[in-house]
């Protein structure tokens, strides 16, 4: 299992290094052209830190709900990639597939230059994404699609292997003692939630249970995780797969009178404070600053100088990395900038 992690992030930290150097050397306006303008247009770049090349329009199409703050860190990511490489940003979003699938669309009718996109729901994604190809516009997967992206026609996907992080969760619930979980997934059919708690359940040693809750309706998930406490007394652990719906687990197991702990996937600066505080024993971080960056760097990277990350053969792995309180203080300083 260590041996699987290790090798995956190794992969990781050789493509994004490779990405960050390309984006670098492209920015200085490092060519084979020479020439007072030119050169002068790549001093201004190596001193300014930012593209010369012409300016681009890429899109980016997620499947946020409204209020995630996760999203905004994503977001947050993209904009700083767009900003350094001349790049005009058109961000969208729709939890809803089929319209999500129609804002891709709208990408496509208005001829961007590239797209980001995730696949949440890959099967309504397919035939659009094909329109995409079929107009020769490149798009990068990112976030959710890790499974599907080669056949979805994407060149290049940034994210955490869902399978691999609910598996290195697992192990930490056996570290910790944990004997009885209950995996809550806020969204149902979701792949990468569902790929999560899978993960768990296969290598966490005692009793996982799926509990399905209404993320749109946060009263109603704190109210349906509180009743679970309350039926069950031999659940130990809460495992939930979204910093808000951690901190509302805390209050639901409180209110509940139960002594489970909670830990998480994701993360964002309340979480990192909850943490601190130790209401939250740890959390996945899958680093979502960097995947919106990459996603919007890659696209520049292959319009400029071709290049695709994970030679398009293999995804560009962001997590999973673990924030408890032996790192929380250090983690928790970007946290409160919004980058992690």
């Amino acid at each position: 299992m260590n041996r699987t992690i290790h090798s995956r992030r190794s992969r990781r930290t050789l493509a994004a290094a490779a990405v960050g150097m390309a984006a670098v050397l492209l920015a200085a306006g490092c060519s084979s052209e020479s020439g007072g303008k030119k050169a002068q247009e790549n001093q201004d770049s190596a001193t300014t830190g930012k593209a010369t090349t012409p300016r681009m329009k890429i899109a980016m199409v997620t499947h946020a709900p409204p209020g995630d703050t996760f999203w905004d860190i994503i977001r947050k990511g993209a904009q700083a990639a767009a900003d350094k490489d001349n790049v005009d940003l058109v961000y969208s979003s729709d939890e809803r597939a089929a319209d999500q699938a129609n804002l891709v669309q709208n990408a496509i009718d208005q001829k961007v230059d590239g797209i980001a996109v995730t696949a949440a729901k890959p099967e309504a994604m397919k035939a659009v994404l094909a329109k995409a190809e079929q107009a020769g516009i490149p798009v990068v997967g990112f976030n959710a699609g890790l499974d599907d992206w080669k056949e979805l026609g994407l060149q290049s996907y940034f994210g955490q292997d869902e399978g691999v992080a609910g598996e290195a969760f697992g192990d930490r619930l056996d570290e910790v003692g944990a004997k009885h979980t209950i995996c809550v997934i806020q969204d149902q059919g979701h792949v990468a939630l569902e790929a999560r708690c899978a993960g768990v359940k296969k290598t966490f040693q005692g009793k996982t249970e799926i509990l399905y809750v209404n993320g749109k309706d946060m009263p109603s998930v704190k109210s349906t995780i509180e009743a679970k406490l309350q039926q069950d007394s031999s659940i130990d652990y809460i495992t939930t797969l979204g910093a808000p719906f951690a901190l509302t687990a805390v209050q639901s197991a409180k209110d509940a009178g139960s002594k489970a702990a909670v830990a998480t996937f994701d993360l964002n600066k309340e979480l990192a404070g909850a943490v601190k505080d130790g209401d939250v024993k740890f959390a996945v971080d899958q680093q979502p600053y960097l995947q919106g960056y990459l996603a919007v760097d890659n696209l520049w990277l292959y319009k400029n100088n071709g290049n695709f990350s994970g030679g398009g053969a293999e995804p560009v792995l962001t997590g999973p990395a673990f924030v408890d309180e032996t790192n929380v203080d250090r983690i928790a300083r970007f946290a409160e900038k919004g980058t992690r």
